[in-house]
């Protein structure tokens, strides 16, 4: 396991293969985006990589991924490092990327995706139907808060599911920064925080050492998610996600 799972918490009691290179735990959303440019900009990993405790566990096979090179360790770094053992290389860029990536995983272990995939795809539905009877809501999320990064990647595609228009989200595109002025000038009546590798509790600290840049914004109402647990990871709880975006939606409409 890497060092950031933690989910199901069984996780937790399995060996961990991988560390981060720097000292992020005490800094704040300012700090951490300068530390991780400055050693990008050096040439220096993110990531340490126990290639050995990973061999010593013979594993038929290795997922990595190759959506992003700051939040997690890159598929480059994996299969440089354990060349002759299978390696399928996962990098959503939508939603539906995400749940065919599912499919992939589940065929390469020879287990049966179906039951689980048409049960997130029924969700989808769900909330798209409950969605369609109600107007559309003009809101903005923010990936990171200093400085504040749009929505990215699939959480577009669950913006829009969720019935909620952001005129600053990059569907099927990374997250790059942008000014407060910009969240601003997008008008949203709703603002969703949900800071990329940070729980709620982090989060809404986070938020609260930004207060007045976010009141700057005008937004009507501001909803602070847990980022970790659900939107900024590929997998089945993107659906929590959406369902997590829709209800504060219909909250604010």
């Amino acid at each position: 396991m890497t060092h950031e799972c933690d989910h199901p918490p069984e996780a937790a009691s399995l060996p961990v293969v991988t560390r981060s290179t720097l000292r992020l735990e005490t800094r704040n959303s300012a700090g951490i985006e300068a530390a991780v440019w400055a050693a990008a900009t050096a040439g220096q990993s993110l990531y340490a990589v126990d290639v050995d405790a990973i061999r010593a566990f013979e594993p038929d096979l290795v997922v990595a991924q190759d959506v992003c090179r700051v939040c997690a360790v890159s598929a480059d770094q994996v299969g440089r490092d354990l060349v002759g053992i299978r390696l399928i290389r996962q990098h959503p860029h939508s939603l539906e990327d995400v749940l065919v990536d599912i499919e992939e995983l589940a065929a390469e272990c020879a287990v049966d995706p179906g039951p689980l995939v048409r049960s997130l795809r029924d969700r989808i539905n769900n909330v798209g139907e409950a969605t369609a009877r109600r107007p559309r809501l003009r809101g903005v999320f923010l990936e990171w808060l200093d400085p504040p990064y749009p929505a990215g990647h699939w959480t577009p595609d669950l913006l829009e599911l969720a019935g909620i228009d952001d005129p600053l989200a990059r569907a099927g595109l990374p997250s790059v920064p942008i000014r407060w002025d910009d969240v601003a000038e997008a008008r949203p009546d709703l603002l969703v925080i949900a800071p990329c590798g940070f729980d709620k509790d982090r989060a809404e600290r986070e938020a609260a050492a930004v207060a007045p840049l976010i009141e700057s914004t005008g937004a009507g109402r501001v909803v602070v998610f847990d980022g970790s647990a659900y939107f900024n990871r590929p997998g089945p709880r993107l659906i929590d996600s959406l369902e997590l975006l829709a209800q504060a939606a219909a909250e604010s409409g």
